[in-house]
């Protein structure tokens, strides 16, 4: 059986009593950072797991031999380095793969950032876009663009290098909506957990001032 892991974004006390009894009794542990899940395990007090390394640069191989795993019977657990496998990370290749070797496949819930900021931003997510990262180059200035029509409440993640030069093309792709209401949240459920609620024609202010450590997520309320 495969078993999709969630572990904490932060805040160690966010893995549930299910994941720890996964991640106690599975064969081993399919991982982004074999370092990162490692440590996870020794803060956990968990006892330690074989680890096998599938992130963005592995090939086909490496998910084959996860499958073959599989199909022998072996009980193998897939987590990220941070929150829910399969979101902005390679993790999807192996659920797919695995599905259409029709092998068991378990889901133990648990955190994720970008609902973690819509939960926290008080803007409507009855609705939603969420993007991930957004594009570094091709494609990146019609993205932006096409926020001022969408009536959905838009979610991405940012990276601490280019929050900065993100928050200052936000408000220049939606500088015609300057009450239109962005939340900005930093370092969720650590000790330096940041939620920023401002509004587009702020942000220039925001992007100055900002602690530019850490991991950011992007909230954009619905054009009204």
């Amino acid at each position: 059986m495969l078993s999709i892991v969630s572990t904490p974004i932060g805040n160690l006390g966010d893995i549930t009593l299910r994941a720890l009894d996964i991640l106690k009794t599975c064969d081993a542990i399919v991982c982004e950072d074999t370092r990162v899940t490692g440590q996870l395990l020794k803060l956990l007090n968990l006892p330690k797991k074989e680890l096998i390394s599938c992130h963005g640069y592995s090939d086909e191989g490496k998910v084959a031999m996860v499958i073959n795993r599989l199909k022998d019977g072996q009980n193998l657990v897939l987590v990220s380095d941070a929150g829910t496998p399969g979101i902005s990370d390679p993790g999807f290749a192996i659920v797919s793969k695995a599905r259409e070797s029709n092998i068991a496949i378990q889901v133990i819930p648990g955190a994720s950032a970008f609902l973690a900021a819509l939960s926290a931003s008080g803007l409507p997510i009855n609705q939603f876009v969420y993007l991930g990262f957004l594009p570094l180059k091709k494609g990146r200035q019609t993205l932006l663009k096409s926020f001022v029509e969408e009536e959905r409440t838009i979610v991405f993640y940012e990276s601490v290098h280019r929050i900065e030069k993100t928050l200052h093309e936000l408000a220049d792709a939606l500088k015609d909506q300057p009450q239109r209401p962005v939340v900005v949240a930093r370092e969720l459920t650590k000790m330096h957990e940041t939620v920023v609620a401002t509004t587009v024609e702020q942000l220039p202010g925001i992007a100055a001032s900002i602690t530019q450590k850490g991991e950011f997520v992007v909230v954009v309320g619905p054009v009204r």
